[in-house]
């Protein structure tokens, strides 16, 4: 594909094939993606595409060999693609310098001028065989019916030497074009070798996190260390893992310690602390420490591969503001035609000068390329996407992206959000029975539980168990979302949870309720333990979770971007209202369902803002799907994750207005290059009507829009988390606004 008309015919080429829902074609990284509603055979397809005049191959058989090559392997056949790509560049533009010489030294007073045959022998090879792409191209374009750059480039340069060759033999060789046709092409070469290798630098960040995929791991099976392939590595496969190495699999460390680097996985520039009961990741690299690592996800599940699908995702999609262009580009080639047919026309009837009319009918062809309209959101897009993988930020798709820098308003949850969400059991309060009793019942509702709470009651109930008495097994568990759980221990029907679960079940909460109103205004999150048969009181758990070390900061860098902020927990207010107060957020609703938080993002969004929600856990999924953007934190739940449009990689709140940032600067770079796309051919064409352009500036100008597009958009790979500053608005930089 050479432009943005080529998009849309290739588009329309699938979305014709019956069962076929919808199909995208993204121009930067040259993919479709294709919803059907049955599978259909891939030659389907393949033929639908081949049809429109184009080839098509998998996915997957395209990136095999970079993938399975190894690194110095990858590199060298970069070189060599890059080297062949340039190569007929270099022997065009050596066989076009002689063509243009005359024009640049006729300034000087120097006469090169070369005899018309020698100009004829140096033109032709440039025109019919560093230039049979083009031909080619626009061949396949007309027999579908259609139009594209490369139809444009070969008519105006097909005009351009055959006026030459027909002036040559009727010997009138005063002024021959084939500088013209030749110096065309040899740019339109060059500008198309240069967003080759621009393009590749956008899809770095694929490449960079392809490249911490380990071939092999050593696995422990019966007392004996192997390295085995990756791909046979299963979930609870002990894995060892030495200092130094890139860990193969997500796991758990079930021996050793050590510091991990996963900086090029979570955007963490520390290496982390590792110890038994800590999770790593796959991609990491280890310190000095020795790990003994229990394989829970391999291939495809494990968390790099799940970022680089979302990135690819992110990458393959389309802006809303894509379609508009992809509109534009539909009309855009025929318009060119008709206005270039009406500029040899004009220009013949009002000079009677054929030589001048078909030079300027030239100029328009030339000059009209839409390469750089289909350019701009997607190369935009992948650089974005890309540099914000790098930081930790994983952006799922456009849409996300191109809504996030509206947003006005950020909504967050308390627990695990804006606090470190590992909360410690600070204190117990038993009505009826003993204290340790409260806490084994408690211990027992809970074990197997992933809820941070359950994981601060059962580090409690682990340390003191010789004190605790015996308790069955609970049977029959069941989560009540946004309240609490429900289960049978020796008989007895136990919940725990809110006051609303209390309120609920009509258990009296007098006897503690005075302690727990203390212990909430104190900034502590109180649950209950209570008997549901007999409606009985059995105690409190009271928990202490501070905020994070960035959270106020975090807050303030929103504030300071002009964004309001509020919090919505299903805690209780006073815990709720200290957290908010530490931080500094104002608004505070406590006591929320997820049915709650998610009605109150649409009050929001009626009131006309344009609201984000940040998250992490399964009762925060319904508000992210309702908020115009969702943000969850990856130390939470897969679901939170999967409602959400954009996942931090760290829980970092700090993440939130660098993502809301890079979004920003993202679409910034979107308008410039459709602005700049637009201005090239709404001015360059008028001027090349009005005999106001040659056709050697026509094809500079042309090179240079695509060109320059790309390499705006690559001025993002710069962009560095937290360097917003005062004084701009929604954190472009000076420079960007300029």
């Amino acid at each position: 594909m050479s432009c943005a008309a080529c998009v849309g015919r290739v588009e329309k080429a699938l979305a014709a094939v019956p069962g076929v829902r919808s199909a995208s074609v993204n121009l930067a990284t040259e993919t479709a993606r294709v919803e059907t509603d049955a599978p259909l055979p891939f030659d389907t397809l393949r033929a639908a595409v081949e049809h429109a005049g184009y080839e098509a191959g998998p996915v997957a058989a395209a990136a095999a060999p970079a993938e399975q090559a190894p690194d110095r392997g990858n590199f060298a056949l970069r070189w060599l693609r890059g080297a062949n790509e340039g190569l007929p560049v270099l022997l065009a533009a050596l066989l076009s310098l002689p063509l243009a010489a005359p024009m640049l030294l006729a300034p000087l007073g120097v006469d090169a001028m070369a005899p018309p045959w020698l100009q004829w022998l140096l033109a032709t090879p440039v025109q019919f065989l560093f230039g049979a792409r083009f031909y080619r191209a626009g061949w396949k374009a007309v027999r579908a019916g259609a139009g594209n750059m490369d139809l444009l480039v070969a008519l105006g340069t097909s005009a351009a030497y055959g006026l030459s060759v027909y002036l040559m033999l009727a010997g009138h060789a005063a002024h021959l074009y084939f500088e013209a046709s030749s110096v065309v092409i040899t740019l339109v070469l060059l500008g198309k070798w240069l967003e080759a290798r621009a393009k590749r630098q956008a899809t770095s960040a694929i490449r960079a996190l392809r490249t911490l995929r380990p071939e092999s791991a050593r696995v422990r099976r019966d007392g004996i260390d192997s390295d085995v392939p990756v791909d046979t590595v299963r979930p609870g496969d002990l894995v060892v893992v030495r200092p130094g190495e890139r860990i193969a699999i997500d796991g758990e460390v079930v021996e050793g310690t050590s510091d991990v680097d996963e900086a090029l996985v979570t955007g963490e520039s520390l290496p982390v602390a590792r110890r038994p009961g800590d999770r790593v990741t796959g991609g990491a690299i280890n310190g000095a420490g020795l790990l003994l690592v229990r394989t829970t996800a391999t291939g495809a599940e494990t968390t790099l591969e799940r970022i680089i699908r979302l990135v690819e995702d992110a990458q393959a999609a389309k802006a809303p503001v894509q379609h508009l262009v992809d509109r534009v580009s539909a009309v855009f080639v025929p318009v060119v035609l008709a206005i270039a047919a009406l500029t040899l026309a004009g220009w013949w009837l009002a000079s009677g000068d054929l030589e001048t009319a078909t030079i300027n009918a030239v100029a328009v062809l030339v000059i009209a390329c839409p390469c750089a309209l289909g350019l701009a959101t997607p190369a935009a897009i992948m650089a974005g996407t890309g540099v914000a993988a790098r930081h930790g930020i994983l952006i799922k798709d456009a849409q996300a992206l191109e809504t996030a820098h509206g947003i006005t308003t950020v909504v967050l949850d308390k627990t695990g959000t804006l606090t470190q969400g590992r909360p410690v059991l600070a204190a117990l309060r038993a009505h009826g029975i003993a204290e340790p009793e409260l806490l084994a019942l408690a211990a027992a509702l809970q074990r197997g539980s992933e809820h941070s709470l359950a994981r601060a009651v059962i580090d409690v109930a682990l340390e003191r168990a010789p004190d605790l008495p015996a308790v069955p097994a609970a049977q029959a568990v069941t989560a009540l979302p946004g309240r609490g759980l429900a289960a049978a221990v020796g008989g007895r029907d136990l919940v725990l949870g809110s006051t609303r679960l209390m309120e609920e079940r009509h258990v009296d909460l007098a006897p503690l309720l005075a302690d727990a109103h203390a212990l909430e205004r104190s900034g502590h999150t109180v649950s209950w333990l209570a008997d549901a048969g007999g409606r009985q009181l059995l105690g409190l758990l009271a928990f202490n979770d501070p905020p994070k070390a960035t959270a106020q900061a975090a807050v303030a860098r929103l504030h300071a971007q002009g964004i309001a902020t509020s919090m919505l927990t299903g805690d209780n207010a006073g815990s709720a209202q200290a957290v908010a107060a530490a931080v500094g957020i104002g608004g505070v609703a406590a006591n929320l369902l997820p049915a709650d938080k998610t009605a109150h993002i649409a009050e929001l969004k009626a009131q006309g803002a344009r609201v984000a929600m940040v998250g992490d856990g399964i009762n925060d999924a319904p508000a992210l799907a309702a908020a115009d953007v969702g943000i969850a934190m990856s130390t939470g739940t897969d679901v939170a994750m999967e409602a959400a449009g954009i996942t931090l990689m760290r829980g970092d709140p700090a993440l939130v207005a660098d993502a809301l940032d890079i979004s920003r600067r993202t679409f910034a770079k979107i308008r410039q290059n459709l602005f700049w796309a637009f201005v090239y051919n709404l001015a360059g064409i008028p001027l090349a009507a009005l005999g106001m352009l040659s056709p050697v500036m026509a094809g500079a100008a042309m090179a240079l829009s695509s060109v320059s597009v790309v390499t705006n958009a690559l001025l993002l790979k710069r962009w560095k988390p937290g360097r917003w500053q005062p004084g701009t608005r929604h954190g472009a930089s000076r420079e960007e606004k300029a």
